[in-house]
């Protein structure tokens, strides 16, 4: 029997006994910087030459990896791939599925420096925050894996006389799974091992700014026996790939995380009914946020600071749940703002390969240039209080300072559209009415924070501030597997919940039998 899931603990790197592997983990990635990964359909290797560098954004003259790119045939041959292993695949028992993910959490944790050391290097996170996201992955499986056993198990029905009545769950068929960079891991994992757990197959299209991760995952799984065809890996770009996937008609779901603009137009192709499709495709998308953090005067001002600096600036911004508006109450909003600002100055920015650095580089060149347009747009909509641009002019990573804009107002484009990356606004409210107005006045409703002393706000938070996942005096960040179920609401996602005890169900059907006795 299988103890209660736990949450993966995270490593404390001020110990040489986590540190010392850390630094080995790194200097084994660096020492396989250049190698060619191939596409795996069916479990065979293919090659195209069409190659895809996958670049170091500490330091992009450094080349992670390199991908051969998927054709539009070979995607096709992927489907059929895993169409075929999909007859065999849903056969088999859900408590044998959950062993694979298990035998997956187990072997994770053996390599876990490695796969943290690999997130340093090719999407610029910090030991710290890599770590949280191989944690994660660990979770994801672990938790899923009970998640099915518990879905297998006989479902409580009303009894009627003179029939025997059973519901239970089914797999939905084949899936296209298309992961974002910024949790290149644990939101990779958690997408393919729920399908797979639910008896379904999958074409795993990797973002092109994670892709040797996700080789790396595929590596594991194949590692743990997974039957072949049941992942296929068919890296690509969006356009010529990942549209072809989702509009071919075998295709069942789509799981997705990414941006707005990205999940509406895959909601939109897959609503097209393709010739031959016999099913309505299911979408599950999370999406983006423009998360806010409510400040009133009762809070502790302490524990503000400290949370919305995180928030903000961990992992250089680059979470959909990160909080990007700070809003705060006239009384205490000269002290709150110019205090994270203060801090903010002082983070300290660089190479993640070093520990001491604690924000590194944000993902890309193109994301790079488009956080500083929006800087240079935050300048002329507020106040600049910290930062405002690159680190160095002759930095040959994309490193981007820090940045508070103070006195901006509540429909200025920085406060409406999602920036992605080290960029707070603050808004200073008359009195808390007009800071949740503030809070809910965007677009999306993903997470969203409130310090206060205060018990009336807080419940009046937890009925008005419409967000997916909402944090009273802490941060907006962090979720755990099976702790905050995440996912968020209007156009920040399909209202799913992942590392929750319903996410199971997206990827599954409900079957009814009745037998007359």
């Amino acid at each position: 029997m299988l103890p209660p899931f736990r949450n993966e603990p995270f490593l404390d790197f001020s110990d040489e006994r986590n540190a010392a592997p850390m630094r080995e983990a790194l200097a084994n990635v660096e020492s396989e910087f250049g190698r060619e990964y191939p596409i795996i359909i069916g479990g065979k290797r293919y090659t195209t030459g069409d190659m895809l560098a996958s670049p170091n954004p500490s330091n992009f003259d450094e080349v992670v990896g390199l991908m051969h790119k998927a054709t539009p045939d070979l995607a096709d041959k992927a489907i059929e791939e895993a169409t075929h292993a999909f007859q065999e695949w849903k056969r088999v028992d859900a408590v044998e599925r959950a062993r694979y993910l298990l035998n997956f959490a187990s072997l994770l944790r053996k390599r876990k420096a490695e796969f943290t050391a690999l997130m340093v290097l090719e999407v610029g996170k910090s030991w710290a925050e890599a770590d949280a996201d191989v944690a994660e992955a660990i979770d994801f499986a672990e938790f899923y894996a009970r998640e099915m056993i518990r879905y297998s198990r006989e479902q409580e029905l009303t009894p009627l006389a003179g029939e025997q009545n059973e519901l239970y769950y089914i797999p939905l068929g084949v899936g296209v799974v298309v992961p974002p960079w910024n949790f290149p891991l644990a939101i990779m994992a958690g997408m393919t091992l729920a399908s797979v757990v639910a008896g379904n197959t999958v074409v795993l299209k990797p973002s092109s700014d994670s892709p040797v991760i996700a080789a790396k995952f595929v590596e594991l799984l194949e590692a743990v026996s997974l039957p072949a065809g049941v992942v296929n890996f068919v890296p690509g770009s969006g356009a010529r790939i990942g549209d072809h996937l989702v509009g071919h008609p075998k295709t069942r779901f789509i799981a997705f995380t990414g941006s707005k603009e990205v999940g509406l137009h895959i909601n939109e192709l897959a609503a097209k009914t393709a010739e031959g499709q016999v099913w309505i495709k299911r979408v599950v998308a999370e999406m983006g946020g423009k998360d806010t953090i409510v400040v009133d005067e009762t809070a502790d001002l302490d524990a503000v600071v400290e949370g919305a600096v995180a928030a903000a600036f961990g992992y250089s911004g680059q979470k959909c749940s990160a909080c990007s508006r700070l809003v705060v109450v006239d009384e205490v909003y000269n002290e709150v703002v110019a205090r994270v600002a203060d801090r903010a100055a002082q983070i300290k920015v660089g190479p993640v390969k070093d520990r001491e650095n604690w924000m590194g580089p944000v993902s890309s060149k193109s994301a790079y240039q488009t956080i500083l347009d929006y800087i240079d747009i935050g300048k002329g909509e507020g106040k600049l209080m910290a930062g405002g641009g690159p680190l160095k002019e002759d930095q040959r990573g994309w490193f981007i300072k820090p940045t508070v804009i103070g006195e901006v107002d509540a429909q200025a484009r920085i406060s409406q559209e999602e920036i992605f990356g080290p960029v707070l606004a603050t808004f200073r409210a008359k009195d808390f009415d007009e800071a949740i107005d503030i809070a809910n006045n965007t677009q999306f409703g993903l997470t969203g924070a409130l310090y206060s002393r205060e018990r009336k706000r807080l419940e009046r938070a937890r009925r008005d501030f419409h967000v997916g996942n909402l944090y009273l005096n802490r941060k907006c960040t962090g979720a755990l597997v099976d702790v905050h179920p995440f996912g968020g609401f209007n156009m920040s996602g399909t209202d799913s919940k992942a590392g929750g005890r319903d996410y199971l169900m997206l990827f599954s059907q409900a079957k009814s039998v009745s037998e007359k006795l």
